[in-house]
């Protein structure tokens, strides 16, 4: 009888998250509303509140797992050798972030956890973004004075300034590729004195 019950939680579940991707594949991330998902999905809203606490919880596993694939790719392309090919390599990541402002505002909130139980799926994708720039640093490191987990770091971060100052209206005028490629040249091959 368990098994029954969680097929079927299993089930459900699955369904709201189908419904909820083809609504964002219609009409965007922003568009999406509980109302809409449950009723795609043949289920009850107290049955969205029973799998989800909120539309943005369902929005963090989707968009995780959506970063999730971005990630795959990256790990499955040769090392990056300059600045510019690294800034290169990352927008197609870039560009899903911020391809609606509401998704970037939702990874930036999402992207940490007060305590272990609350990380979920956006927070997993930022520590293994840095994971994998940390292997693509540890190959041949630009910098020798600081080691390539902190040029990781320093290259996540980079991004993630470049990414947000894309939303404001007085430095918008530059790409995030543009913005990018100088922030990781300064940070990754410094000019010693």
């Amino acid at each position: 009888m368990a098994r029954a019950v969680q097929k079927r939680t299993l089930e459900t579940r699955a369904r709201l998250i189908a419904a909820a991707e083809e609504i964002i594949a219609e009409c965007g991330y922003e568009a999406l509303r509980v109302e809409e998902v449950v009723l795609r999905a043949g289920t009850a809203k107290g049955t969205f509140f029973a799998h989800f606490r909120d539309k943005d919880v369902l929005m963090d596993r989707i968009i995780g797992a959506r970063i999730d694939q971005y990630l795959d790719a990256l790990e499955e392309i040769p090392v990056p050798q300059t600045p510019q090919d690294m800034a290169e390599a990352l927008m197609p990541l870039c560009a899903f972030m911020t391809c609606e402002r509401y998704v970037f505002d939702l990874i930036l909130r999402y992207s940490g956890a007060a305590s272990v139980e609350e990380i979920g799926p956006i927070a997993t994708t930022f520590g293994r973004t840095v994971e994998i720039l940390e292997r693509w640093l540890s190959v041949d490191p630009p910098r020798q004075d600081i080691p390539p987990d902190l040029q990781a770091e320093g290259v996540h971060a980079f991004m993630l300034q470049a990414m947000s100052v894309n939303f404001c209206a007085l430095h918008n005028s530059t790409s995030v590729r543009d913005r990018l490629v100088p922030y990781l040249r300064a940070w990754l091959c410094p000019r010693t004195a």
